[in-house]
């Protein structure tokens, strides 16, 4: 059986780490033992920053609603509890949109849930 040398494959893979590491501070960006550990550790906080990124976002939507509908002397829970009731099928990104963009309409929406 021949001689496999694989040289040009490990230094591939070890370019492709490094340049996933470019920025990072002492040895995370130049020693391939402590780049690959950085790599990891650097995906576990994106994935957790991912779901992070979507609470805040649902958070931020429901204080541009509340602060919608308190203008007309109502509250954000009061107003959710109405939306189910009535059966309205809008979503919290879509009301937040709407507070944003065409406050009338949120007016209208209270006015006909009421």
């Amino acid at each position: 059986m021949p001689r496999v040398k694989r040289g040009r494959a490990h230094i591939k893979r070890r370019k492709n780490v490094l340049k996933k590491t470019k920025g990072y501070n002492w040895g995370r960006k130049n020693k391939i033992k402590q780049a690959r550990e950085a790599i990891l550790h650097a995906g576990q906080h994106a994935l957790y920053d991912r779901h992070a990124k979507k609470r805040v976002a649902r958070a931020l939507w429901q204080v541009k609603i509340n602060a919608a509908v308190r203008e007309h002397n109502f509250n954000y829970s009061r107003f959710i509890a109405l939306l189910k009731k009535n059966k309205v099928e809008l979503d919290r990104k879509v009301l937040s949109q709407l507070a944003m963009t065409k406050p009338e309409a949120i007016a209208n929406l209270i006015i006909n849930l009421k």
